[in-house]
This record gives structure tokens, C-alpha cells and sequence, in this order.
């Protein structure tokens, strides 16, 4: 089966025919290349996907991904990255393996193709020159056999003739030897020539042709096999992958499978435990007392006497509210004179209730969350620094990891001193190397760093062990601490008593209406004290104007240089300062930052 042979006459169908195999196959160029973009496109789609999902860091969404659900989810979420990596590669390889190799086929396809038309063209442009040479010989030999005919027919007409002379006689007899001699030569010329072209037109017909389309056929038949080839590597490609896809699979079973319900509950526990003791139950309040001192001037000492024999919870029990009870007043914290022994274990007697107008004066003073100094109205409220508006075990956990954090800066700094001091060392063997004097405000200023981080550490250590050994009977400052937590909570239970005890037990109700005012205007100007202000830790330079109108702002003219004291924590605002009285916040946005090296490192 050879296309020279079977299509010798159909050169024009194979040259279309050929055409055709190289426009399928740059389709499928097409094809691959579009296959390669959607790969790119899912990839990319998967991995900001993966990345919408993942917690932000340094926020507080991060610290709630310490859960095991929730760590199953972030393994989830890389192994998803590494999914879409996956279509990446499949990409690259299809792109380098069928793509570049398949476009630099065609292009050699394209001139091996060109080159075998163009010897068929040529051949057929021999044969046809060939034919045209034996049709003008052929019509020459018949044209000068006519012209032989006539000139003989003429000659036997003038030898006929009686009238004509013998030399006409003799001219035409010549000239018909000549047109014979003429057609014999066509003759001979012809012969040749038609015997060339039947040579010429066999071979053109056995050999050339059959050769070319030889050629062409076998270049069909490889452009056949390398578009195969192709699809299989395509196959492959997806197949390589196969096993990779399948780990990322596995790895996102095993995430899965590695979740503890039970391990989170104790999470929960840990994060949200307060410390504090379930309350205790509730006294019996009698109000039939003030009845019974009408009957008899001795009945206030009989109802105290018999009272307690009579009710079996006729006491004051010592046991500890929830902290999140409503009361209808919250309970002012204790004057510093304060001592046990002033609070009545009786019932309330008449002397000690309060005015309505003070009732809803002290409710108010005392249920307003309070403000702990002027920096908390700029970023809508502040953390004490002891933590004292947390719960007991909350607390203790904070202060433990700032005190861990204390550490870990002093450690630094020490590494720090050790690698200065090491370097003075190298400078005073070799004072070709460096000025030894030099390095002696770095050590100064690192020593005191140090001396200041332990000092720190020392207040928050103190702390510490304040809320680890005296958490049953915290200090006054602890007690303060705690009714300030109260009003910063607004319970939301109703209609209890007034007289109930706070969370710590330490105090009721029961105080004078003075001392809680003494307490409470203690506690604002304490609250108000002024700090010192924070230190510079870069400059920065206004990028445009910004009228701050809002509380906690500050206004900036474009192209001042100011100093910035706190950097962006994430809500779009810096905090810079102009001089000691003048400062605030500004949008991020707004400014030009240039944090000190130093304070970058810290």
C-alpha cells in the first residue's frame, strides 16, 4: 500500500490532505495550551482560597486556632495549597513536554511538507515541458508534410503541362525534393522527441512520483505516531501527579482523624475557667422584724436571740455568687478602714437602708464601665497592666506569659551584652580592628535595658505570686480591682438582694453611703493618674493632610516630620507625637514610617 502508486493522480487531494493533518495537530497545540491555563487558573483560585482561610497572624483569630478542629482545619488548608501546587506541575509539564516540543514539530513538518510539494511541482513542471516540446514537434512534422504533398502534387502538374518550360519544369521538381527532404527531418525530429517524453513521462510516472508521495506518506504517518506520543504524555502528566494528590488527600484524612473533642473541652476550660467558687446559698432576709420591735422595746434583742434557733438559714452564709449574678445595686468597694468585723451578720435594720435619690445615684456611679485613663478613649478602652479586670485564673495565665515573655527579652538582650562585651574583647587584642571605646554606649545602654526588663519582671512576678498565694484573700488593691470588674460586666439577672456578697466574699452592702463615695473618687483619681509617655520609635513624614476631628486624633500638615511612638497594629491607624503635650492617631495610610533599626530588632 504505497500512496505512489494507489494516488498517483492525486497530487492536489494530498497536498490538501496534508494540510489538514498540520491544522489538527496546532489544534491540539491549542487544546493542550488551553488545558495548561485552566491548571494555572484552579491553582491560583485554590491557593488564594487557602489563603483567605488561613488566620491572620499577631490577631486574635489566631489564638483561637489552637483547638484541635480548629488546627485540623489550618493541615486542611495546606494540604490544600499543596493541591493546587500539584496542578501547577501538571501545567509546567505539559507546557514542556507537548507544547514546545509538538510547536517545534510543526515547524519542521511544515518545511518537510513544503520541500516535497515543491519536488512534485517541479517534476510536474518537467513532464509538462516535455509535452509541450512533442506537441511542436509533431506539428512541425505534419506542417511540413503538407507543405512535401503540395509541392509534389505542383511539380507532377508542371511536368504535365506542354506550355511550361523545362527549366519550371526543373524548379519545381527541386523545390518538391526539398519539402521532402524537410518531412523526413520533421520525422526523424519527432521520432526523438516523442521517444524522450515516453522515457520522460515513465519515469516521472514509476519513479518521481511514487518517491514524493512516498515522502509525503511517511511524513503523514510520523505526524500520526507524534500526536499519539502526545496524548500519551498528556496521560502521564496527570498520572505522575496521581500519587502526590493522593498524599495531600491522606494528609487531610489524618488532620481529620487527629481531632480530640475531649482535648478541646479541656481547652475551653483553660481559656475561660474564672477561678472563682460556685455560690453559696441564699440567706432568709426576715422582714418581720421591724414588726416585732413595735410590740416590745426588748423585741429587737428577742428577734436576734431567737431568730437564729428558729430559722435554719437565718445566718449570713459566707459562700461566693456567681460573678455574673445581677444585683440591684453593685456592691461599692470597702473603705480602707474597713475591717471584717463590720459586717453585720443580722438583718438590716431600718437606719441602714438608703435614700432612693442615693440608691440610684450609687446604682449609677457603680454600674458605668469606668475609665482607665485618658489613652483608653483613643483606642476604645485599655487592659490594666496587672490584668486586674480578669478573673483569677485568667489573670494568673496572663501574668504568666508576660512574665515568660520578660524572659525571653532579657535572655535576648544578655545574648546581646555577651556578643558586645566578646566583640570588645577582639577590639582590645586588636585595636587595628576597631575602637574598643566605642562599643562602650552600646554595652551601657543594653545593660540597661536588662536592668530595666528585670525590674519589670520583678513587678509582674510579684503579681504573680500575689494571685498564686493570696488568691482566697486578696489585698485591697485586688478587692478594688474586682468591684471594678463587676462594673465593667453589667450583670443581667434581676430582683435579687441588695445585700449579697461580691465574687471574692471580701465585702456587701452593708458600708455607709460616705465611704463609698471616698472609695469611688479614690478609684477615678487614681484611674486618671498620668503616664509616663511612651518613648519615640521612629519618625515619620505626613503624606497629605489629615484634619483629625475625632476624639483621639491629631491633625497633620503634609510634608511634617513628626515622631512615631506606637506602629500599626492592624486597624489602619499609627500613633505619632508632636511634642510632650501633642499627640494621637493618624491613618496609616497618611504617613511615611521610618522605624529605628532598634526598634525593629526589639
Amino acid at each position: 500500500m504505497s500512496w505512489g502508486t494507489e494516488l498517483w493522480d492525486q497530487f492536489d487531494n494530498l497536498e490538501k490532505h496534508t494540510q489538514w493533518g498540520i491544522d489538527i495537530l496546532e489544534k491540539y497545540i491549542k487544546f493542550v495550551k488551553e488545558r495548561t491555563e485552566i491548571e494555572l487558573s484552579y491553582a491560583k483560585q485554590l491557593r488564594n482560597l487557602s489563603k483567605k482561610y488561613q488566620p491572620k497572624k499577631n490577631s486574635k483569630e489566631e489564638e483561637e486556632y489552637k483547638y484541635t478542629s480548629c488546627k485540623a482545619f489550618i493541615s486542611n488548608l495546606n494540604e490544600m495549597n499543596d493541591y493546587a501546587g500539584q496542578h501547577e506541575v501538571i501545567s509546567e509539564n505539559m507546557a514542556s513536554q507537548i507544547i514546545v516540543d509538538l510547536a517545534r514539530y510543526v515547524q519542521e513538518l511544515k518545511q518537510e511538507r513544503k520541500s516535497n510539494f515543491h519536488d512534485g511541482r517541479k517534476a510536474q513542471q518537467h513532464i509538462e515541458t516535455c509535452w509541450k516540446q512533442l506537441e511542436s514537434s509533431k506539428r512541425r512534422f505534419e506542417r511540413d508534410c503538407k507543405e512535401a504533398d503540395r509541392a509534389q502534387q505542383y511539380f507532377e502538374k508542371m511536368d504535365a503541362d506542354i506550355n511550361v518550360t523545362k527549366a519550371d519544369v526543373e524548379k519545381a521538381r527541386q523545390q518538391a525534393q526539398i519539402r521532402h527532404q524537410m518531412a523526413e527531418d520533421s520525422k526523424a525530429d519527432y521520432s526523438s522527441i516523442l521517444q524522450k517524453f515516453n522515457h520522460e513521462q515513465h519515469e516521472y510516472y514509476h519513479t518521481h512520483i511514487p518517491n514524493i508521495f512516498q515522502k509525503i506518506q511517511e511524513m503523514e504517518e510520523r505526524r500520526i505516531v507524534r500526536m499519539g506520543e502526545s496524548m500519551k504524555t498528556y496521560a502521564e502528566v496527570d498520572r505522575q501527579v496521581i500519587p502526590i494528590i493522593g498524599k495531600c488527600l491522606d494528609g487531610i484524612v489524618k488532620a481529620a482523624e487527629s481531632i480530640d473533642q475531649k482535648n478541646d473541652s479541656q481547652l475551653v476550660i483553660e481559656a475561660y475557667k474564672s477561678g472563682f467558687e460556685p455560690p453559696g446559698d441564699i440567706e432568709f432576709e426576715d422582714y418581720t422584724q421591724p414588726m416585732k420591735r413595735t410590740v416590745s422595746d426588748n423585741s429587737l434583742s428577742n428577734s436576734r436571740g431567737e431568730g437564729k434557733p428558729d430559722l435554719k438559714f437565718g445566718g449570713k452564709s459566707k459562700g461566693k455568687l456567681w460573678p455574673f449574678i445581677k444585683k440591684n445595686k453593685p456592691p461599692p468597694p470597702p473603705p480602707a478602714s474597713a475591717s471584717p468585723s463590720a459586717v453585720p451578720n443580722g438583718p438590716q435594720s431600718p437606719k441602714q437602708q438608703k435614700e432612693p435619690l442615693s440608691h440610684r445615684f450609687n446604682e449609677f456611679m457603680t454600674s458605668k464601665p469606668k475609665i482607665h485613663c485618658f489613652r483608653s478613649l483613643k483606642r476604645g478602652g485599655a487592659t490594666p497592666e496587672d490584668f486586674s479586670n480578669l478573673p483569677p485564673e485568667q489573670r494568673r495565665k496572663k501574668l504568666q506569659q508576660k512574665v515568660d515573655e520578660l524572659n525571653k527579652e532579657i535572655q535576648k538582650e544578655m545574648d546581646q551584652r555577651d556578643a558586645i562585651t566578646k566583640m570588645k574583647d577582639v577590639y582590645l587584642k586588636n585595636p587595628q580592628m576597631g575602637d574598643p571605646a566605642s562599643l562602650d554606649h552600646k554595652l551601657a545602654e543594653v545593660s540597661q535595658n536588662i536592668e530595666k526588663l528585670r525590674v519589670e519582671t520583678q513587678k509582674f512576678e510579684a503579681w504573680l505570686a500575689e494571685v498564686e498565694g493570696r488568691l482566697p484573700a486578696r489585698s485591697e488593691q485586688a478587692r478594688r480591682q474586682s468591684g471594678l470588674y463587676d462594673s465593667q460586666n453589667p450583670p443581667t439577672v434581676n430582683n435579687c438582694a441588695q445585700d449579697r456578697e461580691s465574687p471574692d466574699g471580701s465585702y456587701t452592702e452593708e458600708q455607709s453611703q460616705e465611704s463609698e463615695m471616698k472609695v469611688l473618687a479614690t478609684d477615678f483619681d487614681d484611674e486618671f493618674d498620668d503616664e509616663e509617655p511612651l518613648p519615640a520609635i521612629g519618625t515619620c513624614k505626613a503624606l497629605y493632610t489629615f484634619e483629625g476631628q475625632n476624639e483621639g486624633t491629631i491633625s497633620v500638615v503634609e510634608g511634617e516630620t513628626l515622631y512615631v511612638i506606637e506602629e500599626d497594629k492592624g486597624d489602619g491607624w499609627t500613633r505619632i507625637r508632636r511634642n510632650e503635650d501633642e499627640e494621637g492617631y493618624v491613618p496609616t495610610s497618611y504617613v511615611e514610617v521610618c522605624l529605628d533599626k532598634n526598634a525593629k530588632d526589639s
